[in-house]
């Protein structure tokens, strides 16, 4: 117990939000839940949550020799409400977490600091560090570990935290005490399901990819379903909307780290100055964002998404020359954008906030 008190404190010295400990084989009901899911074809495009669902679904499979998994959590609240700016259709609304520099290395090497720390007191200890690349289901994990609950919209959220968490985990070979799993205190509260834009909650804890505007903005490939394209607003990266109205929110605290801080220039761009921008200017722009991987056509696909929806006639001058672009998706989304725009189509409403 002296080892974990010391490293739990060591972790919030260090700039964590909470930490808490899980045997590997503490969530067996992950496997079946993960295979129902990609049963269902609910991951979309995303093959690689098929791929190795045996380590996936069983962490005791991905490091036979780990005894504990540390769950972390770095707090990355918002200091303002990311609802607003999807009242300002002439510009993009870019989900909260990618605002600041890239969290997968910034939580990264802060869980190493950790990790090496337990190295150092510990004689023969190995650790593993995990940061949303490798096939380790964090979420559930964190719940057998403490740190929060699985919520109606599928993220984790807690009671002195509400869900604006990044989360990491730290594999090791040393034996620690575990922490008691923490209970869901969702009550009758709907909010984050009846707010979704395209309704991608097929029910309570369930969530089709398919349907939500983060898969689609940052993970699918290709023009996006046109009965949806109309839903997504102006959300060019990610979507806030069911984080925004947990209730639990209420006790989140701003984040404390300056890197994870929203940058000026990425709060509400104007869409006309991003959807002009070519491949090196999106690099150039976006160098250290974790935007910078979805790549420029992408990217700017959803920017012609976004023109579209905005009602403005305007900002057709800058779709003109992207209907020829290289790349089909973006030719494509500038067409349909013209087209919504010269039809002067009234704007999908925005769900009324509870």
């Amino acid at each position: 117990m002296g080892v974990k008190a010391d490293l739990c404190a060591f972790a919030l010295d260090s700039g964590f939000a909470k930490v808490g400990v899980c045997r590997p084989g503490a969530v067996p009901e992950t496997a079946g839940r993960l295979a129902a899911f990609v049963e269902a074809e609910r991951h979309g495009q995303m093959g690689w949550m098929a791929e190795r669902m045996n380590w996936r679904g069983d962490p005791t499979a991905l490091w036979p020799e780990a005894r504990s998994v540390i769950m972390l959590a770095e707090n990355y609240a918002p200091d303002v409400d990311p609802l607003a700016v999807l009242e300002q259709r002439d510009r993009a609304a870019i989900s909260v977490y990618a605002q600041g520099r890239d969290y997968h290395d910034v939580v990264k090497k802060r869980l190493k600091l950790v990790g090496r720390w337990l190295i150092d007191r510990v004689p023969g200890a190995e650790i593993k560090v995990f940061v949303d690349t490798a096939p380790v289901m964090e979420k559930p994990l964190a719940q057998a570990a403490g740190l929060g609950w699985q919520g109606k919209h599928t993220n984790l959220l807690a009671r002195d935290l509400g869900n604006w968490v990044f989360l990491g985990a730290i594999f090791t070979t040393v034996d620690l005490e575990p922490d008691h799993a923490e209970a869901e205190h969702c009550g009758s509260c709907t909010a984050c399901l009846d707010i979704c834009p395209t309704q991608a909650f097929p029910a309570p804890y369930q969530i089709d990819a398919r349907r939500c505007i983060s898969y689609l903005t940052i993970e699918h490939k290709g023009p996006i379903d046109p009965d949806l394209r109309g839903l997504m607003g102006n959300r060019i990266y990610g979507c806030d909307d069911c984080l925004a109205v947990c209730p639990w929110n209420k006790f989140a605290v701003q984040g404390r780290d300056v890197r994870l801080a929203a940058r000026d220039d990425l709060r509400a761009p104007p869409l006309a100055e991003l959807a002009i921008l070519d491949d090196a200017a999106f690099r150039a722009r976006f160098s250290g964002s974790p935007i910078k991987r979805i790549g420029r056509d992408r990217f700017v696909r959803n920017v012609c998404y976004a023109i579209g929806n905005s009602g403005n006639r305007g900002l057709a001058d800058v779709l003109r020359p992207l209907m020829t672009d290289a790349d089909h998706a973006v030719a494509d989304a500038a067409a349909w954008a013209m087209t919504r725009l010269m039809e002067d189509t009234p704007c999908a409403p925005q769900p009324s906030l509870p």
